[in-house]
Order: structure tokens, then C-alpha cells, then sequence
């Protein structure tokens, strides 16, 4: 698997969570695919419910993380790709959406609230949605903001990790692995790359005994 150029800032910006289950493996059926969660419009969505003709993209995100947002410096972030990548998915048949799993900080950055504000800050086009105590996380195995998973239509996982090969900066970009996963899905075609290690912030779970 590749992995993704970062800034030695970045890197040591870089925490890996603890989880406990398994990444989701390439093949396998998404997990709670009929469980409700709150978007910031106020409306309960599900996977089922917001899957495309051709599958679904989800994203887990959150607020504050500098691999998300940027750091104002050398690191750009993510974030500001996701409205272009979901353009794409809906061009091709795709639906996306992000989740926020950062329950630890939900009386804090990651607030109902200030998810809301936040989308509207960052003029988001796809649902976000709040991942109570973390559940659906824990089922896919996601550790970090941002961990994407492309499903196909029939919510079968064939490709997860990062977005791209460059956090920093999206006009240095050289390896596009979502793009070409969904372009190639969406063309009948076989992923040539189903796994690249998704770096970022990690997931504040909340603690258990």
C-alpha cells in the first residue's frame, strides 16, 4: 500500500487510534446499513437511503482535524476537495456522505451544533451525519478523519484508506485513489488499488471498561 506525502508538521500531527475491530475487508457488506443518523439539516438518514445507482461514499470526518481543515500553513487539508469529489460521485451514480465519530468531543468541537455551523461554514453539499457512540466506526474499523470507504451498489466494500497521496496541497496531487476507484467502478472496470493507508487525526471514541 502507498501512502500518503505529508509535511514533517503533518506527521507530527499524526495520531493513530486504538480500535478494537478490524478494518471492514475489501468484499464485505456494509455494516448498519438501515440505522438512522442525525444529519445536520435535522432529518434521520441511512446508508441504504443515501446510496447511489452505482454505490456510496463514505467519509469519516470531523471539525477540527488539521488533516480535515488544514493548519493555515503548510497543510491544506482535505476538506476542501470533498464538494469536488462529491460532484463526482453524483456525476457517476454515487452517493456520499460524512460521518462524524468523534464522540468524546460531543459536548465540545464536535457538538450537533457545531457540526452544524461547520458545514455551513465549509459550504458542504453532501449530508453530515452524527455516528452515536461511535457504532458505526467501530463496525467498519475506521481510525482516523479522514478514513473513506467506497461501497458499489449493492453496499459491497471495494476500496477504502485516502483520499489522495498529497494533504497538503491538492495541485500537487499525484495519485488520485478515490477519483480512480469510483471512475473505474462506475466503468465496469476492476480497482487497481483497493487499499492505501488513510492518515490523519484519530477517532476520539469514548472510553470503555
Amino acid at each position: 500500500m502507498k501512502s500518503v506525502t505529508l509535511s514533517l508538521l503533518a506527521w507530527a500531527l499524526l495520531l493513530v487510534a486504538p480500535v478494537n475491530a478490524q478494518e471492514l475487508e475489501i468484499g464485505a457488506k456494509a455494516p448498519m446499513a438501515d440505522a438512522p443518523m442525525l444529519n445536520v439539516d435535522g432529518t434521520q438518514m441511512t446508508l441504504n437511503g443515501l446510496q447511489g445507482e452505482q454505490g456510496l461514499l463514505v467519509v469519516f470526518s470531523c471539525n477540527t482535524c488539521p488533516f480535515v481543515v488544514g493548519n493555515g500553513t503548510k497543510t491544506e487539508g482535505w476538506e476542501g476537495r470533498y464538494n469536488g469529489l462529491h460532484s463526482l460521485a453524483q456525476s457517476l451514480g454515487f452517493g456520499m456522505v460524512l460521518v462524524n465519530s468523534n464522540e468524546a468531543k460531543r459536548e465540545g468541537d464536535d457538538s450537533f451544533s457545531a457540526m452544524k455551523n461547520h458545514a455551513r461554514d465549509a459550504e458542504y453539499t453532501m449530508a453530515y451525519v452524527v455516528d452515536e457512540e461511535s457504532k458505526l466506526a467501530n463496525a467498519m474499523g475506521a481510525r482516523v478523519t479522514p478514513h473513506v470507504y467506497l461501497f458499489d451498489g449493492d453496499l459491497t466494500l471495494v476500496y477504502r484508506g485516502a483520499i489522495d497521496d498529497n494533504v497538503n496541497r491538492a495541485d500537487e496531487v499525484k495519485e488520485t485513489y478515490l477519483a480512480d476507484a469510483m471512475n473505474r467502478l462506475a466503468s465496469g472496470k476492476s480497482i487497481k488499488e483497493a487499499e492505501t493507508k488513510a492518515l490523519g487525526c484519530s477517532i476520539k471514541r469514548v472510553a470503555t471498561n
